[in-house]
């Protein structure tokens, strides 16, 4: 870690002394161009010296004064040469932001945060990040508990960390090979430039408000997928194969939970990729400025030949570019929608944002 982001992570805080600012940003919608992104992020997710008035009180006073920084490196050098001790040494009921500060290399191991270890952040130089994996599948542990890390502790954060599941891809045979990278279960998580690595289910979007920007996530069926109220920006989506981006599991229309991806790209090796499925009855997935290249199937979603949940699926579209994007031949349940309708998936009101949500660390 950089002596300027520990310095910025060491220094005590005047709390007192916050500058108060009401926030629009759980309001003002991510803009149509792509240029203007980072300075919508940067006017709406201020640093905290401008958030005493719009952050959740626990947060708030995690983030004030001195944060512990705990490095992991496999070299000896650090206070813990694996991950898992450095998680495991942050005390149950833990109240204030402990950096894990890792180092490059590949680091084996299956990891849970459990829910008493709140406002965790896991950290990693971007030009040398590392990678933690493991090879669990459903036949071992069950799906949603094959992760290589399961988060289960609200306000977890990780920068700059490559994910990743080992274990090799299903070929349709064998029982129970799907493989999860990560398990979000916690609430108001965020995750910047990340990379998550897997086949079948890579990423568990359990449950909870998440924040995923400048990420890329690669599998082949269902590789997003859980009950999970998540706002996907400027991320890369690769398809392996002929896949399933995503399997939101909403089930009820009192339930708000659901995926929206804005300024997001859809790529791939294969075709005839659908975007979602049913997996559940009322799944709610919406794309919009979006690059979606010919991977994409042209019907674009699939109601899993379920033809039942035709009306209540909620399968939204808004000006997304590429050949993938051409709604000539999409699914009769496909809604391509309107700049109002629209509007509550492209802002951070989606995820309750402006009480939670802050920029990410930096080097």
């Amino acid at each position: 870690m950089g002596t300027n982001f520990e310095a910025a992570f060491l220094t005590v805080l005047s709390c007192l002394a916050t500058t108060t600012v009401v926030l629009g940003g759980d309001t003002s919608p991510i803009p149509e161009s792509p240029s203007g992104v980072s300075s919508w992020f940067s006017n709406n997710v201020k640093q905290l010296s401008q958030r005493k008035s719009t952050l959740d009180a626990a947060l708030f006073q995690a983030e004030c004064g001195p944060v512990e920084v705990i490095t992991v490196q496999k070299d000896g050098k650090g206070n813990f040469n694996n991950i898992k001790d450095a998680i495991n040494s942050v005390p149950n009921g833990n109240t204030k932001r402990v950096v894990i500060s890792i180092g490059p290399g590949e680091y084996k191991e299956k990891i849970t945060i459990d829910r008493s270890k709140t406002f965790i952040t896991l950290y990693g130089n971007p030009k040398t990040m590392p990678t933690l994996v493991y090879g669990g599948t459903a036949a071992q542990y069950g799906t949603v508990d094959s992760a290589t890390l399961i988060a289960l502790a609200d306000y977890f954060t990780a920068a700059n960390i490559i994910f990743k599941n080992s274990a090799p891809e299903p070929d349709g045979r064998r029982s129970g090979a799907q493989a999860v990278a990560l398990r979000v279960s916690g609430n108001k998580s965020s995750f910047y430039n990340c990379r998550f690595i897997g086949f079948q289910d890579t990423l568990c979007d359990d449950k909870g408000f998440h924040f995923f920007k400048d990420c890329y996530i690669e599998g082949t069926v269902d590789f997003i997928f859980g009950s999970g109220t998540s706002l996907y920006l400027n991320t890369k989506l690769h398809v392996i194969g002929t896949g399933v981006v995503t399997a939101q599991a909403r089930e009820s229309e009192r339930e708000s939970t659901g995926y929206s991806f804005v300024h997001c790209k859809v790529t791939g090796s294969g075709k005839h990729a659908f975007l979602g499925r049913a997996w559940m009855s009322r799944p709610r997935v919406v794309f919009a400025f979006s690059s979606l290249s010919d991977v994409v199937n042209p019907l674009g979603w699939s109601d899993n030949f379920h033809p039942e949940c035709d009306n209540t699926v909620f399968f939204g579209e808004y000006k997304n570019t590429g050949p993938g994007a051409s709604n000539s031949r999409r699914a009769k349940f496909t809604k391509l929608l309107t700049y109002d309708q629209v509007k509550p998936y492209i802002s951070l009101g989606f995820i309750k944002g402006s009480t939670w949500l802050l920029p990410p660390p930096t080097a």
